[in-house]
């Protein structure tokens, strides 16, 4: 069984390849770095100011989780690795042929593009999108769009069959992730990151097994696609007000009722 992983360079991408690997083990990696080149823009510097002052929690809150998988997970597991710039580099779409992999797993990277979306796998290519699709696509971080526009109920994780598109591929399965009331900002993108690399490696063991086309989203309902660009400050301050309300959201009754009409695929 050759597995070969397209993920970023985060610290949650370094801990699903190791969970991963203890149960089927890796044949490559290929880490993105993305790396931004640096301008001086005013409107950068205030970005940085604020998240550092006013919304230090939003911030915080990523970075603790990057925290606590860097400890946990301090190195990616011993198997051959790739570091590359962008993930449609050309490299990526020769060493991954030569590889003749039977499953291609994605996570965290750019737009994969239709190049990388020719090469042949037993299986196919599958992809984490750490929101619930497709009622929350887009970025930077669905968990928290969810919460800046009060959609708690919307909060989960979604593998799919990847395509050309933003999150729009086959579903291969959905869920909500569970809260009790009490998390912190900090908890509950723990929980969402922990329940998405359960789901996905739950996932990679039933398409092993079995043949999974996926469900096209376009059957389930019409959801929204969020963009980097548009989070921004009034965004920001709406996730700090909502997160007040979090307790008392999820233990309420119409908490309960707007999660039982959301439409989530099960593996079984």
């Amino acid at each position: 069984m050759k597995i070969v992983l397209w993920i970023g360079n985060g610290a949650n991408q370094k801990a699903f390849a190791n969970k991963l690997n203890s149960l089927y083990p890796i044949s490559t990696i290929f880490i993105e770095s993305r790396k931004k080149k640096k301008t001086l823009q005013l409107s950068k510097v205030i970005t940085k100011i604020l998240d550092l002052t006013i919304f230090h929690s939003i911030h915080r809150a990523w970075n603790n989780l990057m925290s606590y998988y860097n400890e946990t997970f301090p190195r990616l597991p011993e198997v051959k690795c790739f570091c590359v710039s962008n993930i449609n580099d050309e490299s990526v779409y020769n060493e991954t042929s030569k590889i003749n992999p039977d499953l291609i797993l994605v996570s965290g990277t750019s737009l994969i593009k239709e190049d990388l979306l020719k090469i042949h796998s037993t299986y196919g290519i599958m992809n984490l999108h750490t929101g619930l699709s497709p009622y929350i696509k887009g970025g930077p971080n669905c968990t928290n769009w969810c919460i800046s526009t009060l959609q708690i109920h919307l909060i989960g994780n979604t593998i799919m069959w990847i395509d050309k598109g933003i999150d729009s591929g086959n579903i291969i399965t959905s869920e909500l992730t569970q809260f009790n009331g009490n998390e912190t900002l900090n908890e509950i993108h723990l929980k969402v990151m922990e329940h998405a690399h359960e789901l996905y490696i739950n996932a990679v063991n039933k398409v092993i097994k079995g043949n999974i086309q996926g469900i096209p989203q376009n059957n389930l309902v019409t959801g929204k696609t969020y963009y980097t660009k548009h989070w921004g400050i009034k965004q920001k301050f709406n996730l700090l007000f909502n997160i007040k309300k979090f307790k008392s959201i999820v233990l309420s009754d119409s908490y309960k009722f707007e999660q039982s009409k959301v439409t989530t695929v099960n593996l079984n």
